[in-house]
């Protein structure tokens, strides 16, 4: 069982006992994303998460860092998301005085020297090249752009080539300071845990570092309308990549356990109904899913698609009747026992691992008003009825709130409009 504490300094603490391993994850959370930044600042989180790595007062260098960690076999990195950035380190329990002391070095010694944010600048640059040349991750991009238009959440992660260019110390330096503080962090500690773990996190992380301040944001609400439905992004392919969908639930939202099951019925599996209409009995596709993004006030159903260019129309009509379908008829008996049973053993698999324990109680802490225990959330997944998921069903997929992107053979948003057949 898991317990939850505060220090002296504001930090909350999670430790995750799991049994039956040697190894021992230490997480840290706080609550600063790209949905944080101003709009010239776009990018800001993700590099302060990069310039972690980059060299402290104890370890002055990148080298010294990996050097440390990889001489005893460590697995660790760090991620930023819009709602909050990560940073972990996996190790054997008997180096977790190392995973706590180097993550605490980090996270308050960095010191963002010049010579290696100038540097940097030019890996993220590469970093945001890539992800835009991976057309599925690009027109999921694109679909959030479209649909929370004119928000931060609609901005990407990584920021723009223009605003990594343009960022300076003086700009980090202040930013990190506003956010990087110990009331704002949480600290998981998941995996094999012994009696001296509290003493050793008041001593690694016990102290106070920086001024008080709360991290605030702007709250995404759906407007009825918005000027643009359609995005597209001009690319000489043979595939189209398509990625369409609507605005859903938030993280903290009563109503996840229901959206959870209409995913895995809809494009969650490879028996799902998209899976089976469009690429077991048409051939028109080689991949196509359905997925969840969840932030802090709102999220979203994308279904994603990599399609033969020549039968989009023929796709997309499929995918928009299977909305339909689900809203008049509702789910399955047979379907909705399978999806209880699929997330439910997908969630217990997945915890298997200490950080994926840490992750689970984590994110929670940081972005849920209650901490539910994977048995809890299980118990929701199966007191969801077939009425619920209909409910649901009618609640999200509501044509004037499609949204659609796609990268491939059309130079504008009409173009991409006339191959789906959409208005």
């Amino acid at each position: 069982m898991y317990s939850k504490s505060k220090l002296s300094n504001g930090a909350t603490v999670i430790t995750v006992p799991v049994k039956g391993t040697e190894a021992a994850t230490v997480l840290t959370l706080f609550p600063v994303g790209s949905r944080y930044e101003k709009e010239k600042q776009s990018g800001l989180s993700h590099f302060i998460e990069h310039m972690m790595f980059k060299g402290t007062l104890k370890r002055p260098s990148t080298l010294d860092i990996s050097q440390e960690l990889d001489k005893v076999g460590a697995e660790y990195n760090a991620y930023t998301s819009r709602d909050y950035t990560g940073y972990y380190v996996k190790a054997s329990f008997e180096h977790l005085d190392l995973s706590l002391d180097l993550l605490s070095d980090m996270l308050w010694g960095s010191q963002f020297k010049e010579e290696e944010l100038e540097k940097e600048k030019g890996v993220i640059v590469e970093e945001l090249n890539m992800y835009k040349d991976n057309p599925t991750m690009y027109a999921e991009q694109l679909f959030e752009e479209t649909l929370y238009a004119n928000h931060p959440l609609g901005r990407d992660v990584g920021g723009l080539e223009k605003t990594v260019r343009q960022m300076t110390r003086k700009e980090m330096v202040g930013y990190y300071e506003s956010f990087y503080q110990p009331q704002n962090m949480i600290l998981v500690v998941a995996g094999r845990i012994d009696s001296h773990l509290k003493s050793k996190v008041i001593k690694f992380f016990g102290s106070n570092h920086h001024k008080s301040s709360k991290p605030i944001f702007k709250i995404y609400k759906q407007p009825e309308k918005t000027p643009v439905r359609l995005k597209s992004f001009y690319k000489k392919t043979d595939q189209a990549h398509l990625a369409l969908g609507f605005p859903s639930f938030s993280y903290d939202n009563s109503k996840n356990p229901a959206l959870a099951i209409l995913n895995v019925v809809l494009g969650g599996t490879m028996s799902s109904r998209l899976f089976v209409e469009v690429r077991e009995k048409r051939g028109l596709a080689y991949m196509i899913n359905s997925g969840l993004n969840r932030y802090y006030e709102t999220g979203n159903l994308v279904v994603r698609a990599g399609l033969d260019k020549n039968r989009v129309a023929e796709a997309a009509e499929i995918i928009l009747n299977e909305f339909e379908k689900i809203k008049e008829k509702g789910v399955t008996k047979e379907e909705l026992s399978m999806a209880k049973e699929n997330l439910a053993g997908r969630m217990v698999l997945a915890l298997e691992d200490s950080s994926a324990q840490a992750e689970w109680y984590g994110k929670q802490a940081l972005l849920m008003k209650k901490i539910r225990t994977p048995l809890e959330e299980i118990k929701r997944l199966r007191a969801v009825t077939l009425k619920e998921v209909q409910a649901v069903a009618k609640e999200v997929f509501q044509n004037k709130f499609l949204r659609v992107a796609a990268i491939g053979p059309y130079a504008t948003a009409g173009d991409l409009a006339e191959a789906l057949k959409i208005k």
